[in-house]
């Protein structure tokens, strides 16, 4: 059954912030209850996420496919599933949704809604690290959707868990949450500055991804 786009939007809006205040909130309250450990702090923020990740995918896959991330939706659009049209309605309620997340998870612990982050991120060695994430996390679900039964939403959500704590970057993977993130100044932050070199690392792994499962899936 063909389901409407207003609805595809809607289950893209609603994952995708619901994802974004799972990311910040559960980085504040790790942050607040670790007492200066960073290691607790990563710990709860990982885990929250990846927990969080499992159920959004599993609830909203039926209407959407549940890409919260611009860099799925593209790899999407290239492999001619989606519309151009779609694309760029997705792409635009993603990163829309996930800054509405970050304000909800700002309001939730009694901070402004906008708090410009001064958490630096920057370098070659994070640009690689946000490489690696986004190839592995296309990798994953390019590979997961051909296996039966289909596990995508176990796969992605073990797979940030992990990337959390192998890359550099901790993993953000994902633009729509790069800027989303900007706007806060909390354990999850990145500077507005820094946005830019994440974003493009993320783009990069995702065409290389697509194109390597491109190949790999070819019958010769």
């Amino acid at each position: 059954m063909s389901v409407p786009l207003s609805r595809r939007l809607a289950a893209e809006a609603l994952g995708t912030a619901l994802l974004l205040a799972t990311v910040v909130g559960s980085g504040i309250m790790g942050e607040r209850l670790a007492a200066g450990n960073l290691a607790v702090a990563l710990l709860g923020n990982s885990i929250a996420t990846g927990a969080a990740l499992y159920a959004l995918i599993t609830i909203f896959a039926p209407w959407s496919g549940a890409h919260f991330n611009p860099v799925v939706t593209l790899v999407e659009w290239m492999a001619a599933r989606i519309p151009a049209r779609d694309a760029l309605l997705f792409v635009f309620v993603q990163i829309v949704a996930a800054v509405l997340g970050v304000f909800i998870a700002h309001l939730m612990f009694g901070l402004p809604p906008v708090l410009p982050s001064q958490h630096m991120r920057s370098g070659g060695a994070q640009w690689l690290g946000e490489f690696i994430a986004t190839f592995g996390l296309l990798s994953i679900i390019l590979h997961g959707s051909c296996v039966q039964p289909t596990p995508v939403p176990a796969l992605v959500a073990c797979y940030i868990t992990a990337a959390y704590w192998f890359t550099s970057s901790t993993s953000f993977a994902n633009p729509a949450v790069t800027i989303a993130r900007s706007l806060s100044d909390t354990f999850a932050g990145i500077r507005p500055l820094d946005v830019p070199g994440f974003i493009t690392a993320q783009c990069m792994g995702a065409v290389v991804a697509y194109l390597l499962f491109r190949w790999m899936s070819k019958h010769d």
